[in-house]
C-alpha cells in the first residue's frame, strides 16, 4: 500500500505542477499580448496614450493639469511608459505575470509535502494502525497548514486551522464515500 500511495502522490503532485505551470504560463502570454498591444498603441498614437495616462492620473486625484505634467513626463521615456501603461491600463508588472517554472515545482513541492504525510505511516505499520496513523497525520497536516494561513489573514490559528481540518474532513469523507465498495455495489447492479 505504501508503494501505492506514494505513486498516488507523485502523480497528483505532477498533475498540481502541470496545472500550475499552465495557469501561470497562460496568464504571462496574456500579459506579453496585452503588452505587446499598449507598445505598438504607444509607437503609432503616443499622444492618445499620454491623454489616457493623465485621465488616469486625474481619476486617482490629480489636477487636470498635474496629471497632464505627470504624464508628459513619464512619456518622455518610451520604456518607463510601457511599464506604466503596462501598471496602470493592465494592472500588472512584467515580475507580477509570474515564472511558470517556479509556479510549478512550488506546487509540486507543496502538494508531496502535505501528500506524503498520509502516506508515512504505511512504510512502517499496516492495517488498522496504519488507516489510524495515516488519518492523525492528515488530520494535523491540514490543522496545521490552516494555523499558518493566519501569518497572512490575521485569524485565530483555531478558527483557520479548525477550518482547514473541517474542509480536508469533508473532501475525504466524499472521495472515501464514491470509491467505498458498498456504495458502488448497487451501481452494478443495474
Amino acid at each position: 500500500l505504501a508503494a501505492g500511495g506514494l505513486a498516488g502522490l507523485l502523480a497528483g503532485a505532477f498533475s498540481m505542477a502541470r496545472g500550475e505551470w499552465g495557469s501561470v504560463q497562460s496568464s504571462r502570454e496574456s500579459f506579453e499580448r496585452q503588452l505587446a498591444v499598449e507598445r505598438d498603441e504607444l509607437e503609432e498614437i503616443p499622444e492618445e496614450e499620454e491623454a489616457e495616462l493623465a485621465l488616469i492620473y486625474q481619476a486617482k486625484g490629480l489636477t487636470e493639469e498635474e496629471a497632464r505634467t505627470t504624464a508628459r513626463r513619464i512619456m518622455s521615456d518610451r520604456k518607463t511608459a510601457l511599464e506604466t501603461l503596462a501598471r496602470e491600463e493592465l494592472g500588472m508588472t512584467a515580475d507580477e505575470a509570474g515564472n511558470p517554472w517556479a509556479a510549478a515545482i512550488t506546487s509540486f513541492l507543496l502538494f508531496a509535502l502535505g501528500a506524503i504525510l498520509p502516506v508515512f505511516p504505511w512504510f512502517f505499520v499496516g492495517g488498522a494502525w496504519a488507516v489510524a496513523l495515516s488519518a492523525i497525520a492528515a488530520g494535523l497536516g491540514l490543522f496545521l497548514t490552516g494555523a499558518i494561513t493566519t501569518l497572512f489573514t490575521g485569524r485565530g490559528v483555531l478558527f483557520s486551522g479548525g477550518r482547514m481540518l473541517v474542509m480536508g474532513l469533508v473532501a475525504a469523507g466524499i472521495t472515501f464515500g464514491i470509491g467505498h465498495e458498498k456504495l458502488l455495489a448497487p451501481l452494478g447492479d443495474g
